[in-house]
């Protein structure tokens, strides 16, 4: 079993966060964009989860 410091890592475009890769993404890791569906939902939106109150 890997540990979860070994797994493959992308940052989202819309929060920033990085995010590890899952089992149930095993045959679509190259097409996963987004950590979650909020971040999926906000691409287009200005403001998501403490953006907004950033200068």
């Amino acid at each position: 079993m890997a540990r979860k410091s070994d797994l493959p890592e992308k940052l989202c475009p819309v929060c920033q966060r990085p995010f590890t890769w899952r089992k149930k993404w095993a045959r679509v890791w190259d097409d996963v964009r987004y950590c979650s569906a909020r971040c999926r939902s906000a691409r287009n939106s200005t403001t998501v989860r403490g953006q907004h109150d950033r200068v």
